[in-house]
């Protein structure tokens, strides 16, 4: 089922929670769930190894951000769980080491009360990770 899911598929949400952790890691997108507190509770393998921020499962997901625009998402993601039903599709550009990368981002409802971040790059190169 996950080899056949793509980036742009409506009921992404639904779809990707019905997938197994490995099927989730198997995605060529980034994944990532947020409860209402922004605390992570999925973070894909893929988005681990692109975004290179290991797994910050249970953290604070701006915490652990060190995007310069982090508020800014932050605010949008803060509007998307108040309206209850979350489906934004966008464009991002720059991000933590690569000011001009472009990133395209859709944000939907999460059945816990959260939301998914899904994160689809320009390119498939990873970042260099980041020292802890």
């Amino acid at each position: 089922m996950a080899a056949s899911l793509a980036f742009d598929t409506p009921d992404l949400a639904t779809r990707v929670e019905a997938l197994s952790p490995a099927e989730q890691d198997a995605l060529p997108f980034g994944v990532i769930e947020l409860d209402r507190n922004n605390v992570v509770l999925v973070y894909n393998a893929t988005e681990s190894r692109l975004s290179g921020y290991g797994k910050p499962i249970g953290k604070d997901f701006f915490e652990v951000s060190r995007s310069p625009n982090k508020e800014e998402l932050k605010a949008r993601i803060l509007r998307a769980i108040e309206s209850g039903n979350a489906d934004l599709d966008f464009g991002w550009i720059g991000g933590l080491g690569k000011a001009e990368r472009e990133l395209r981002m859709r944000i939907q409802s999460s059945r816990r009360g959260g939301v998914w971040l899904f994160i689809e790059r320009d390119e498939g190169k990873p970042r260099q990770a980041r020292a802890s």
